[in-house]
């Protein structure tokens, strides 16, 4: 059986973090959407675009550079998965709050970019 959940490494610009707990990723593909008609048959369906990200928290040891993580505006976000898979975040930005919290020296972050893709392993 393999692992399919568990560590994961974050790099941001090439600089490894702390990624701590569960991160969530979007490869930004269309959502799509049943159209009903009138008698409930399904006629068709709508997309809607997503935005591709990359959200989570790390931990700030102390020498974590807070300003550049949260001035990046045109970079690129790695998260290698358990499972060894990679997603790529390319033409990212922080979007997050910048919210930090004193009791774990934890900073909410959030990337969006123009694309993701998965890197195989």
């Amino acid at each position: 059986m393999s692992r399919v959940g568990g560590t994961i490494e974050l790099s941001v610009g090439g600089v490894i973090y702390s990624a701590k707990g569960s991160f969530t990723f979007n490869r930004g593909r269309p959502k799509r959407e049943a159209i009903l008609g009138s008698d409930l048959s399904v006629a068709g369906y709508k997309e809607e675009p997503q935005m591709p990200f990359i959200e989570g928290a790390i931990t700030d040891r102390g020498d974590t550079d807070v300003d550049a993580i949260l001035g990046m505006t045109d970079g690129t976000v790695s998260l290698r998965l358990a499972n060894k898979k990679t997603v790529v975040l390319a033409r990212a930005f922080f979007a997050g709050e910048g919210e930090e919290t004193t009791e774990e020296g934890e900073l909410e972050v959030r990337w969006e970019g123009e694309t993701m893709e998965e890197v195989p392993a």
